[in-house]
């Protein structure tokens, strides 16, 4: 028997042309641009299906494209009847996730985030922090790094994304010293990655402080669809739980390999990524090597998905 997960990712696997075929081919997929083009009052829709890529990297524009894009994707499996047991999103994910739950309207969601990635563009002077992608390093160790190196700085796990691969963010110059520790402890690389602001560390507090005002003003839902948060790899209990996760999540690590763990413990055998990009899938692969993984973000991953669901 199938237990289904369905994942949604996060900022950075953004592409112009994202969602065009699907919504071209699908009325469900389209509407779901013309309402967000409508929520954003831009066009949001022109932005995915042609970019420039120049816009679509920043972060106010990402984060709502992705939102909007991996949703429009999930109304289509909706309509070939597929619903998953439980959802879980990395980051600016989990705001799919809590929509399709029914916890959340998508139009609130959408211009959420993109006041969410305003903030979180504004928070930081541009050029003065960054992320790092550490391999290869324990857990353990790449905390020790990050506490070592915090004479020069703010620096912290971000992502814990899977077995080798975790995420440091801060400031740049404590971000320089915890990689050169990273690898004196035995990581075997250290990639700076090419983002707009040290996203999940302390720094970002503030962005999250201004997000709360927004968050005041939105009533969430009872959850229909079992949803795992960012900052605890735990379930959300009950709607009262959101507001303050999501918060939170703007300043705090991203306990994704833990979410997917707490997932495969609870029996769920086959994940769906829906969205753009494969990035969670590699993740969920390096969890565990054998669990069935599929994707959704064109024609082609979609009927390949169908066709192994036998739909």
């Amino acid at each position: 028997m199938v237990k289904l997960a369905v994942v949604f990712p996060g900022q950075g696997a953004q592409y112009a042309g994202m969602g065009k075929d699907l919504a071209e081919n699908f009325s469900e997929a389209m509407k779901v641009f013309d309402t967000a083009n409508e929520a954003l009052g831009y066009d949001i829709k022109k932005l995915c299906f042609e970019g420039p890529e120049e816009e679509l990297v920043k972060t106010e524009i990402t984060q709502p494209a992705i939102l909007t894009m991996s949703l429009a994707a999930y109304k289509v499996l909706e309509s070939k009847g597929i619903r998953p047991d439980v959802t879980a999103g990395l980051s600016l994910g989990e705001y799919c996730s809590l929509v399709i739950s029914g916890a959340l309207d998508f139009q609130d969601a959408v211009k959420l985030v993109a006041k969410r990635g305003r903030y979180m563009q504004e928070t930081v002077p541009q050029g003065s922090g960054g992320m790092a992608a550490v391999m290869g390093l324990d857990r353990e160790a790449v905390e020790e790094a990050c506490r070592e190196a915090s004479d020069e700085g703010v620096v912290e796990p971000a992502n814990i994304n899977c077995p080798g691969q975790i995420v440091i963010s801060g400031e740049l110059k404590a971000i320089e010293k915890a990689s050169i520790l990273a690898k004196e402890k035995g990581a075997k690389r250290v990639v700076n990655l090419s983002v707009s602001a040290p996203f999940h560390c302390s720094l970002l507090q503030p962005a999250g402080d201004k997000l709360s005002a927004d968050l005041e003003e939105i009533e969430f839902r009872h959850l229909n669809i079992p949803v795992i948060s960012n900052v605890t790899g735990e379930y959300i209990r009950d709607e009262s739980e959101i507001r303050n996760l999501l918060i939170r999540q703007v300043s705090s690590p991203v306990f994704w390999e833990d979410s997917v763990r707490l997932m495969l413990k609870d029996g769920v055998n086959m994940f769906i990524e829906v969205g753009p990009g494969k990035s969670l899938s590699g993740f969920i692969k390096k969890i565990d090597k054998n669990v069935d993984i599929l994707n959704v973000e064109d024609m082609d991953s979609l009927n390949n998905t169908l066709k192994v669901l036998n739909l």
